[in-house]
This record gives C-alpha cells, sequence and structure tokens, in this order.
C-alpha cells in the first residue's frame, strides 16, 4: 500500500497529494486485500519503530557526550564555542525521532483500519467499534426493536467515522428512510467508493477517535453567532493601548520618567476590566465549538482533492468549493487561533494579558475569521458527515460482496399496494457463513403474514431480519438477500417492548402504546412495514385474539403490509378471516436423539410441533413424560 495512505494527523496541514491506485485489485477477496495491506504495514512499522528506537538511543549517547563535554571544555574557556556542535546533533536527532513517531501514530491508525476490517469480516466485531447509544430514542418506531444501536448492533458493524458529524449523519440515515431518488444517488456513490480501499484507509486514519473530534452544532453555531466585539472602534482603541503599553516601556527603559507607564498600565487595566468578561465568554464558546479541527481539516482536504465521478460525491465536493482559500485550509488556520487562544489559561500569560490584551485580540482575528467563513461551516460539516456515512458504508459493501443493492418499486407498481419482496434474505449482522437465507413475500397478495413456531426456532430473528434489511435499503445501503425489491415503506416494529417499574408501566400498556404509535404511522403517507413479536403476549387468548385480529385489520385496511408471530396459535386463525390477504407461514423444530434440532427454514402453513415442555425437561424440571 502507498504511504500516502498515512497521513500525519498532528501535523497536517490542509493538503493531500492525489492517490492513482486507489481501487482494490481486481478478483481478490477483501480479506485477501486487507491481510496484504496489513502485512505490508506492519512491517514497515517494525523497521520505523527499530529506526525512532535508534535515534532514541543515540539522542542518549549524544546528551551524555555534551554533559562530558561541557564539564571538559570548563578548563578550557576558549573551545567553549565548539558545545553548540553536540546541542545542535542531539537537536536534529530529537527533530528526527518526532518525526517517526509522528508516522508511527499515524500508522497505527491505518493498521487499526485493517484490523477492524479484518473482523468484521470474521465476525469479531462486536464490543470493539463505536456503539452510537446517544442516538437511541426509547420512543423511535423501530430504533431499538432492530439493534440500531448499542454493542454488536448495526451502527457498531457500519460505523468507521471520525468525526462527530459522520456519526450523526449515518444515525440519521438509519433512523429515516431517504427519498428514492436519494437512495439511488447514495448507491450509486457507494459503488464508486466501496472499492478504493485507500482513499477509506486514509479517511479513517485522520484521527484518533471520534470522542476527540468536532462538535458540530456547536461549531456551526459558533460561525453563524453575532460577534462579541461588532464595533470596530473598540477593536482599534485596544490595538491601540496594547501598542502604547509597549511603548511606554520601552520609553522607561531609554530612561523616561516613570510616570507615564504607570499611567498607561493603570487605564489599560481599567480597559481589561472592561473586556474581561466579553472576552472570556466568546474564547470559551471559540474553544468549546473549536475542538479537533485538524481532523476537519484533513477530511476537507480529501474531499476537495478527490477524484469523484459519481453525482453524489461530485455534488459534495462542489458544495464546499469557494473562491480563494479552500476550505480545508481556513479550517487549519482557525486551528491555530484556538491553539494560541488556548494559550491564556497560562498563569504567566494572564499577567500580562491585562495589559496586552492578548486573549481580546485573538478574539479579534478569530472573530475576523468568523465573518469569512463562519456562514459556511455547517454546510462543510454536513458534506463532510455525507462524505463519511457514504464511507462507511461503502466500506460494508466491500466487505460483504454477497450484499446487494435493493431495486426500488416504480410508482406505478407501488401506488396500489405496498411491497417487500425478497429472495435468500437473512440477518446482517449475523456472520454470513452462519446465517440461514429465506424467501419473504409481502405486498402483490399477502399483506399479512402470520408467522408460528416454537420456542428458539427463529422467529424474533427472522423479523428483524425483515426489518433491518429494510432500513439498510432505504439508507442506500446493501442488503443481505440474493435480491430485494420493495417500495417506499414507513418500518414500525413491536418487538423489544419494555416495562418501566419507575414508571409504573407494564409490559402490556407500553405495547399498545407502540401498537397506537404504528396506527397513527399508517395514516400518513408512506404505506408501513410492521413487525409485530408475540402481539398482546400480556393479556388473556380471548382479547389477544379479538384485540389481534383488530389491529391487524386496521393497518392492513390502510395499505400496510407485515408480520405478526405467535406462540398461540389461536391468532393463526385470523388468516382464514382475510383470503388472499393473510397467510400463515412457520419454523419448526425436530427432536433427534435427545437434542432439539432447528433448520430455521421459512415453511407456509400452521406449525405443527410444540418444545415448550421439551425444553423444561432438558434442563431438569422434571416434567412427567406422560404431560409431554
Amino acid at each position: 500500500m502507498s504511504e500516502l495512505c498515512v497521513v500525519q494527523y498532528g501535523n497536517f496541514m490542509g493538503r493531500v497529494e492525489p492517490i492513482d491506485d486507489e481501487d482494490a485489485p481486481q478478483g481478490e477477496t477483501p480479506s485477501a486485500v486487507y491481510t496484504a495491506r496489513l502485512d505490508k504495514l506492519n512491517q514497515t512499522q517494525a523497521a520505523e519503530k527499530r529506526r525512532e528506537k535508534q535515534l532514541g538511543i543515540a539522542k542518549l549517547v549524544v546528551a551524555a557526550l555534551t554533559l562530558v563535554s561541557a564539564v571538559a571544555l570548563l578548563h578550557f574557556l576558549n573551545e567553549l564555542e565548539l558545545l553548540p556542535i553536540p546541542v545542535g546533533i542531539f537537536l536534529v536527532l530529537g527533530i528526527l525521532q518526532e518525526s517517526h513517531i509522528r508516522r508511527i501514530r499515524s500508522r497505527a491508525r491505518s493498521i487499526d483500519f485493517f484490523e477492524r476490517g479484518l473482523a468484521r469480516i470474521e465476525g469479531r466485531w462486536a464490543g470493539s467499534g463505536e456503539t452510537g447509544e446517544r442516538f437511541l430514542n426509547p420512543s423511535h418506531p423501530y430504533a431499538r426493536d432492530l439493534d440500531l444501536f448499542g454493542t454488536a448492533s448495526l451502527f457498531e458493524l457500519l460505523c468507521t467515522a471520525r468525526t462527530r458529524a459522520g456519526e450523526e449523519t449515518l444515525a440519521e440515515w438509519l433512523l429515516a428512510p431517504a427519498p428514492v431518488d436519494e437512495v439511488l444517488a447514495r448507491q450509486q456513490a457507494l459503488r464508486e467508493l466501496e472499492g478504493r480501499v485507500d482513499f477509506r484507509a486514509k479517511l479513517f486514519s485522520l484521527g484518533e477517535s471520534v470522542r476527540l473530534g468536532v462538535h458540530p452544532q456547536e461549531l456551526a453555531a459558533w460561525g453563524e453567532r453575532k460577534p462579541a466585539f461588532p464595533r470596530p472602534l473598540t477593536r482599534v482603541l485596544t490595538r491601540t493601548l496594547s501598542a502604547l503599553w509597549i511603548a511606554s516601556l520601552i520609553g522607561w527603559a531609554l530612561g523616561a520618567p516613570g510616570d507615564f507607564p504607570a499611567a498607561v498600565s493603570l487605564l489599560n487595566l481599567a480597559w481589561a476590566h472592561r473586556l474581561y468578561r466579553r472576552t472570556d465568554e466568546a474564547a470559551d464558546s471559540l474553544e468549546k465549538a473549536a475542538d479537533g479541527l485538524a481532523l476537519l481539516s484533513g477530511v476537507l482536504a480529501l474531499l476537495e482533492n478527490g477524484k469523484f465521478t459519481s453525482a453524489k460525491l461530485v455534488a459534495l465536493q462542489a458544495a464546499i468549493q469557494r473562491e480563494g482559500v479552500p476550505p480545508s485550509v481556513a479550517v487549519k488556520k482557525l486551528a491555530r487561533i484556538v491553539d494560541y487562544v488556548s494559550g491564556r489559561h497560562n498563569l504567566f500569560a494572564r499577567i500580562f494579558d491585562v495589559f496586552l490584551f492578548w486573549s481580546a485580540q485573538l478574539v479579534f482575528v478569530a472573530e475576523r475569521w468568523q465573518q469569512e467563513f463562519g456562514p459556511a461551516i455547517r454546510e462543510w460539516l454536513k458534506a463532510v458527515g455525507e462524505l463519511e456515512a457514504l464511507t462507511a458504508v461503502a466500506g460494508y459493501a466491500y466487505e460483504h460482496p454477497a450484499d446487494v443493492f435493493a431495486e426500488f418499486a416504480k410508482p406505478v407498481e407501488s401506488s396500489s399496494a405496498a411491497v417487500f419482496d425478497a429472495e435468500g434474505l437473512a440477518h446482517p449482522l449475523m456472520h454470513a457463513a452462519k446465517a440461514v437465507r429465506n424467501d419473504v413475500k409481502l405486498g402483490d397478495g399477502a399483506q399479512l403474514l402470520i408467522l408460528s413456531g416454537p420456542n428458539m426456532a427463529g422467529k424474533s430473528t427472522f423479523i428483524r431480519a425483515v426489518g433491518v434489511n429494510a432500513v439498510l435499503a432505504q439508507a442506500g445501503a446493501p442488503v443481505r438477500a440474493t435480491r430485494l425489491r420493495l417500495s417506499p415503506l414507513t418500518v414500525a416494529a413491536s418487538i423489544c417492548v419494555l416495562d418501566s417499574l419507575s414508571g409504573g408501566v407494564s409490559r402490556f400498556y407500553a405495547e399498545i402504546h407502540r401498537v397506537k404509535l404504528i396506527s397513527d404511522l399508517a395514516d400518513g403517507p408512506v404505506p408501513v412495514l410492521f413487525l409485530l413479536d408475540e402481539l398482546l403476549s400480556g393479556t388473556n387468548s380471548h382479547d389477544r385474539l379479538a384485540g389481534s385480529e383488530f389491529i391487524v385489520r386496521r393497518l392492513i385496511e390502510r395499505n400496510a403490509i407485515g408480520i405478526v408471530s405467535t406462540h398461540d396459535l389461536a391468532l393463526t386463525r385470523i388468516a382464514e378471516t382475510m383470503p388472499g390477504r393473510a397467510a400463515n407461514c412457520h419454523f419448526e423444530d425436530r427432536f433427534e436423539t435427545g437434542e432439539l434440532i432447528f433448520d430455521y427454514k421459512l415453511k407456509p402453513g400452521v406449525v405443527k410441533t410444540s418444545n415448550a415442555l421439551e425444553l423444561m425437561r432438558s434442563i431438569g424440571l422434571g416434567v412427567d413424560s406422560a404431560v409431554l
């Protein structure tokens, strides 16, 4: 792999050399490509560490020789002019060692990128990435039910973003479907990015951790806020008083009376007191908003210098272009300003700040930057977020070549009914080698599937697979299927409904509230895909049957499609009352040589087996054989 993919984060100056050989080799598996890249990086890293260690030893030797030389030269004062030679050598070695350390740190991030990629390919990724739990809203119609966020979640599998803007954009894509035109544009961009392994590695290697990155909302708000010092007179007077104080000290040093410097000092103290509150507030807000700007500058530079052909990526690149200073260079300049502003916390600097107004003058410089570039920050962050989200999903597409992009039903086809038609569907959070694939079709016929089956047979996993793939498809991402055709859908689920002891809410009460939410969504303009696991399990069999039939009828009358799973075989009779619009299907098990065997294959009709009592006996509960 070209060393161009290793970028020095701490010394990044906003420029990226173009890469011509970014595409992954044709015919090689993602695992082979990652392994080859990783082996080469590890070899280079080992050699670099050896050189860095040698430089460290050389520094110690030179330092010792310098001390010995200094003692010896004290006896030969006329030779003291030779002392700067070993000191200079020591400084050069220190600079070289620091350069090696920066490269080692940056290359370590590239190594981490490929190690994480191999872990995802091999199914070892859970618990090692960003979980996105801050995006989890319990009232969202499917986020908790479909494991979008948290450990071993869809977000953790997908996310390689290094900025909060990237994380937030990816989360937004998973939490709400995009219009079909936008989905198709994302698909085109993903096809372009998925094979550009070096580009994705370079983007990942820019930042240490997303937790250290820019706070996008705070930075955008800072760019759009009114300046703390809008009046030019304030800036002119501040600079004049600062210069006057320096001049008075110079005059005093040259023999002028001390009255004038004392008077100027008192005047500056009074002016500092007047500026203090606004200066501190402005500097604090800048420091809070502008953390991690070097990372933002690096991502902007990659976008500025990228060679793209897809309409989506070209549009993102165009959105940040401007005459004059490129955004990456402008952000780098702001980063330097913020570094200087942070120096105001030094006690020595604070003493002189009351006479020189160093902090206030840095705020003036920052606000001049703000007036020129501030209104564009929100658009820059939006472009950065979309680039990172696209790159994250492109990585998933590359690492799962068997997954496909969904096809969307044309408006003429989807005007009368919602559609979800999948072949070879499986859950994307399961390793591909272990996932059992099934076909499922909703719409263009049956709108409701009533799914029965014994415990542990795969009902919940299956309906989650339907939901997660619908979410991925409408985010523009590949889906775990051999083919998926669907219309625009509003996904809604009641799978992981929790009670609340502190709120005094039972599971049943929480569930009917979720059902009400789904019912309300069905009144919207986009058909609902509802996924209901063990519907109304918290009530008696009679009420459960009557309530479930009422709910699914109401949803289907509103053009919804969906799946209801159940252990209660009485609910399977609902299909008989809705001929042509509902069908029964099931998973089953078999008992062989004392073990329950599941094939996780979806079959038509109502399940004929039950394993609850057998499971009870298998764990030693001692259920009588006659009962079984």
